[in-house]
């Protein structure tokens, strides 16, 4: 019978927390295994991705950049048995493992064999037990790359350019860079003229911090990047922002914008007050049975996803939108047959329907995708939203050339019947987009 926790003693407590972080990383170790067993036997048609990263997104609760980096542990390991062994017998967390192994893939250009050997146990030793710190490892590599590293001194090496772009739980997207001297002074031109102070007319000074100051001239060089004629195409079509809003939701922000004009011009701070009323707060399950569904939110971005009414409301004012007219599961009203190929408009469409790639568990952005005849042009099928699906570009191969099959269903959306190899019952799956919890 297991002794539950607030009967521990201290020193079990603190026994018991030490074992079971042992243990953890053991399972580590032998999920990267696992993995890497995987990825060298089972094919890419039976995991239904194009490796074993998309499998395990879709089918733990790992997040994409997790089983990134368990993927490519796995993989990089096979090669060095050295870091492999302290990770299997769990003398070195996972990260330290990592770090080393980034070293060892990617040594410094005039580092000899023999030096990378000595090197990589030094930074073993370092790694190994409890009192082991990434800094001292991160210490080692820097001096390393600066002794053997690129003839091109730190700033002008511009092998050294990363630029990381993270999308946050909350909807914001986060960004690091590390660039050359010559591409700092191009942003730091860019940014400064935009940076400055603005003070007010009545001369009240600007108290926006300076972060602040250049996160808006960062948005308005981007502005006026997405506004030029001269930038390239994507998926047939220049960069540019869309706004995805049902009918419905436009005229409702369309109606309040109009309500809250009038009330502001004749009550003035009171507008806020009767808004608050006329929605009054309520127990009915109706109101929160699309909680996770589509038709919550009132504005959709194809990067970012759900948009606030206010933001919506801002974007509905200052953009040129393009009207796809949604039905009332959030599907784009049919637009007919065209040609072959899918057209810029149906491709907005069924970027407001499927969101990206519909394959369920994937999700690649929309400007990632291409649209699937479901039933096939050779064989007479129409190019038209009914028989169409956003597909990337291993799933719209897999579709083709595996037993996976995608139907249109009666709620206008992509549904996917795995083969049986991967489902012995193939049971249809919802796509991407659509799959998750609903309240009922």
């Amino acid at each position: 019978m297991t002794t539950e926790i607030w009967q521990l003693s201290e020193a079990e407590l603190l026994a018991d927390a030490a074992d079971v972080s042992h243990r953890i990383q053991l399972m580590e170790a032998r999920r990267i295994a696992l993995v890497g067993e995987i990825d060298t036997r089972v094919s890419r048609e039976k995991l239904g991705f194009p490796g074993p990263a998309g499998w395990l997104t879709s089918t733990t609760l790992l997040s994409p950049s997790k089983a990134t980096k368990i993927v490519a542990l796995a993989r990089g390991l096979k090669n060095f048995p050295d870091i492999a062994d302290a990770v299997n017998t769990g003398v070195m967390s996972v990260d330290h493992a990592a770090l080393i192994l980034a070293f060892a893939e990617t040594p410094p250009k005039h580092l000899p064999q023999e030096g990378q050997d000595i090197a990589r146990a030094a930074m073993i030793k370092a790694a190994t037990g409890p009192q082991a710190r990434a800094g001292r490892i991160r210490e080692a590599i820097t001096k390393l790359e600066d002794t053997f590293g690129s003839k091109k001194p730190p700033p002008e090496d511009t092998d050294r350019n990363e630029l990381f772009a993270s999308k946050t739980l909350n909807g914001r997207l986060v960004l690091k860079a590390d660039f050359d001297a010559v591409t700092g002074e191009k942003l730091l031109a860019a940014l400064s003229p935009l940076t400055e102070p603005r003070p007010a007319a009545d001369g009240t000074q600007d108290d926006r911090s300076p972060a602040l100051r250049r996160a808006e001239a960062f948005g308005h060089i981007l502005d006026r990047y997405l506004a030029s004629s001269n930038r390239p195409t994507e998926g047939g079509e220049k960069p540019h922002v869309n706004l995805h809003i049902s009918l419905r939701d436009l005229t409702d922000l369309r109606s309040t914008m109009n309500a809250d004009s009038d009330s502001d011009s004749e009550n003035g701070s009171t507008a806020t007050e009767s808004d608050n009323n006329s929605r009054p707060a309520t127990a009915d399950r109706g109101a929160y049975r699309d909680l996770f569904g589509d038709g919550t939110t009132v504005g959709w971005l194809p990067w970012m996803g759900p948009l606030s009414r206010e933001t919506s409301r801002q974007l509905a004012c200052d953009c040129l939108l393009t009207a796809i007219v949604m039905d009332e599961n959030g599907s784009p009203i049919n637009l007919a047959r065209t040609a072959r190929t899918v057209t810029a408009k149906q491709k907005r469409a069924l970027t407001a329907r499927d969101h990206g790639c519909a394959f369920p568990g994937c999700g690649k952005p929309a400007a990632w995708t291409e649209g699937h005849h479901i039933w096939h042009w050779t064989d007479g099928g129409p190019t038209d939203m009914n028989n169409l699906v956003l597909l990337c570009g291993f799933h719209h191969r897999l579709i083709h050339r595996s037993d996976w099959e995608v139907f249109i269903g009666t709620d206008n959306h992509p549904w996917f019947i795995p083969p049986a190899t991967v489902d012995p019952y193939r049971q249809p799956r919802q796509s991407h987009a659509r799959a998750g919890p609903h309240i009922t």
